[in-house]
C-alpha cells in the first residue's frame, strides 16, 4: 500500500499539476500587477478592523476569517512538514516553498475574491462558499464543482483530520522520549513478547490519544463556523507566538550559522537532484508538494473560510486572504527549517516530527521538545477543527443540509485511526488527495481571470482614496450603514 501511495502521488504532483501550479500563479501575479506586493498594507489594515462593516451579510470578520483559515494552514505542515521535505528533498526544497508561496499569494487572492463574489447566503443568514460555488456560477460548470466538493471531503480526512492526529501522537511520543526501542529488542523478530508488548503499548497510546482529540474536536465544531473563528482568533495568535518565540531563540543562539544556511538553501535548490530524478526532481517535487500542503495557495480550501466574511467587497477579502501564505510559509516554515538545518542534522535519517523534535531539543535541551509538542497538539487541533468546516460545506453542497451532520460525526471517527496510522502512507495519501483538489480550483480561477482582474480594478480605482478610519470608530459592534463605509 505504502509503495502504491507513493507512485500514485509522484503521479499527481508530477509535472502538470507543478506547471500548472506556477503557470496559475505566475499568470494572476502578472496580470494583476504584483497585488500582493500593492495590496499588501491594504491587507493588513483590513485585519485591524481599519476598514470593518459589522453590518454586512457573513458570518465572521475579516481577522477571524484569516485566522480560521490560517488555523487550518498553520500546523504540521510548518513543523513536520517543512522537515519531511528537506530530509526527502534535500534544503534546496524550501526555496520551491517560497517560490510557491510567493505567486500563491495571488491565488489565493484570486480565489477568495471569488468565493465572496459567488457565495450563497442562506434564509436564516449564516453563508456557504467555496470554488465549487464560484465553478458552478461563474463557469457554468457544475460537473466540475462537484468533482472539487468531492475531492475536498477526501483530503479533509487526510490533511485535516488523519494527518492533524499522526502529527500530534508522534510529537507527544518525542517529548515522553518514545520513538524508539532499544537495539536488542529492535533486533528481535516480530512475534517475540518483548517487541510486540512495546509495539502494543504504543499503539495504544496512540489510540488514546487520537480519542482525547476527537472529543475535543467534536465540542467545537457543533458549534459551526461562527464558534470555530472564535476560537481560531483567540488560540492562533498565542500559539503562533510560543512557537515562533521558541524558533527565534534557537536561531538567536545560532546566528552565526544563518548565513551558511541560507547559501545550502539555494545552492541544493538548483542542484542535480532538483533538476534530474525523474520528469521533476524530488527537491522541486517535495518542495512545491509541502509548500502548498503548508499554505494550501491552490487548493481551494481557504476560500470556503474566507466566503463566510462580513463584507459586501470581494476584493477586501482577497486582500486578507493573501496574507496566509506569507505569514504561513514565507515566516513560520523558513523559521522551522532554518532551527533545522543550523541543527546539523537535516541529513541525520530522521524524518517528520522526528527531526523537528530532534532539532530543536539539540538546542533548546527539555523545552525544545515540549514546544515542538506544544505547538504540534495546538496546530493540529485547530487544523481539524477548521478543515471540519470545509468538508462539511462540501457536504451540503453535494448531499444537503442534514449530511452536515453524519458528515461531522464521520469526521470525528476517523480521528484516533489517523493517530495509529503509518506516517508515510498519511502523507502520500494527502498529498493524492491535495493535488485532486487543485485541479478543479486552478482551472476555475483561470478560467474567471478576466472577472478577477474587473472585480481589482473597479475596487482599486473607485476606493484607491479611501482613508482607514481610527481604531475607536471600527470596533465590533454594529455601526450604522451609513457610517460603516465612505
Amino acid at each position: 500500500m505504502e509503495e502504491f501511495l507513493g507512485r500514485l502521488s509522484g503521479w499527481v504532483w508530477g509535472p502538470v499539476l507543478i506547471t500548472l501550479l506556477f503557470f496559475a500563479g505566475v499568470y494572476l501575479t502578472f496580470r494583476l500587477k504584483f497585488i500582493q506586493v500593492r495590496g499588501f498594507k491594504r491587507g493588513v489594515l483590513l485585519i485591524m478592523g481599519r476598514y470593518e462593516e459589522p453590518d454586512e451579510a457573513g458570518d465572521i470578520s475579516h481577522f477571524q476569517a484569516l485566522c480560521a483559515a490560517l488555523s487550518a494552514t498553520i500546523g504540521t505542515g510548518n513543523i513536520v512538514g517543512v522537515a519531511t521535505a528537506i530530509a526527502s528533498g534535500g534544503p534546496g526544497a524550501v526555496f520551491w516553498m517560497w517560490l510557491t508561496a510567493a505567486f500563491g499569494m495571488a491565488l489565493k487572492y484570486s480565489s477568495c475574491l471569488l468565493a465572496l463574489k459567488y457565495r450563497f447566503i442562506h434564509r436564516d443568514g449564516s453563508v456557504s462558499g467555496g470554488p465549487m460555488y464560484f465553478i458552478e456560477k461563474g463557469l457554468g460548470a457544475k460537473w466540475l464543482g462537484v468533482l472539487f466538493a468531492a475531492f475536498t471531503i477526501i483530503a479533509s480526512f487526510g490533511i485535516g483530520n488523519m494527518i492533524q492526529a499522526n502529527s500530534v501522537a508522534d510529537a507527544i511520543e518525542g517529548a515522553l522520549g518514545l520513538f524508539g526501542m532499544s537495539p536488542e529488542v529492535m533486533n528481535l523478530p516480530l512475534s517475540s513478547s518483548p517487541k510486540l508488548a512495546f509495539l502494543t503499548g504504543i499503539l495504544l497510546f496512540d489510540l488514546c490519544i487520537g480519542i482525547v482529540i476527537a472529543s475535543l474536536v467534536g465540542l467545537v465544531i457543533i458549534g459551526g463556523i461562527k464558534r470555530i473563528a472564535k476560537f481560531a482568533s483567540r488560540v492562533v495568535p498565542f500559539m503562533t507566538v510560543v512557537y515562533v518565540g521558541g524558533a527565534l531563540a534557537i536561531l538567536i543562539m545560532n546566528y552565526d550559522k544563518i548565513g551558511a544556511a541560507f547559501s545550502l538553501i539555494f545552492r541544493d535548490a538548483f542542484s542535480l537532484k532538483a533538476g534530474l530524478g525523474g520528469l521533476i526532481g524530488s527537491t522541486i517535487r517535495y518542495g512545491v508538494a509541502r509548500g502548498v500542503f503548508s499554505n494550501e495557495a491552490g487548493l481551494g480550501s481557504a476560500p470556503i473560510a474566507h466566503a463566510a466574511a462580513k463584507t459586501k467587497w470581494p476584493v477586501r477579502e482577497g486582500l486578507v486572504a493573501m496574507l496566509g501564505p506569507f505569514v504561513d510559509t514565507l515566516v513560520i516554515c523558513t523559521m522551522t527549517a532554518l532551527v533545522i538545518i543550523t541543527s546539523g542534522l537535516w541529513d541525520s535519517g530522521l524524518d517528520g516530527a522526528a527531526l523537528s523534535t530532534a532539532a530543536f531539543k539539540s538546542q533548546l535541551s527539555l523545552w525544545g521538545p515540549l514546544i515542538v509538542a506544544f505547538g504540534l497538539a495546538f496546530f493540529a487541533f485547530t487544523s481539524q477543527i477548521s478543515w471540519s468546516y470545509y468538508g462539511d460545506r462540501c457536504a451540503e453542497y453535494l448531499f444537503g443540509p442534514k449530511a452536515i451532520i453524519v458528515y461531522r460525526w464521520i469526521y470525528v471517527l476517523v480521528i484516533p485511526i489517523g493517530a495509529a496510522s503509518a506516517l508515510k502512507v498519511i502523507w502520500n495519501f494527502a498529498d493524492i488527495a491535495n493535488g485532486l483538489m487543485a485541479f478543479p480550483n486552478l482551472i476555475g480561477v483561470i478560467g474567471l481571470g478576466g472577472i478577477i482582474t474587473a472585480e481589482t480594478q473597479t475596487y482599486l480605482s473607485r476606493y484607491k482614496e479611501e482613508k482607514p478610519r481610527k481604531k475607536t470608530q471600527c470596533s465590533m459592534t454594529n455601526l450604522p450603514r451609513n457610517k460603516a463605509r465612505k
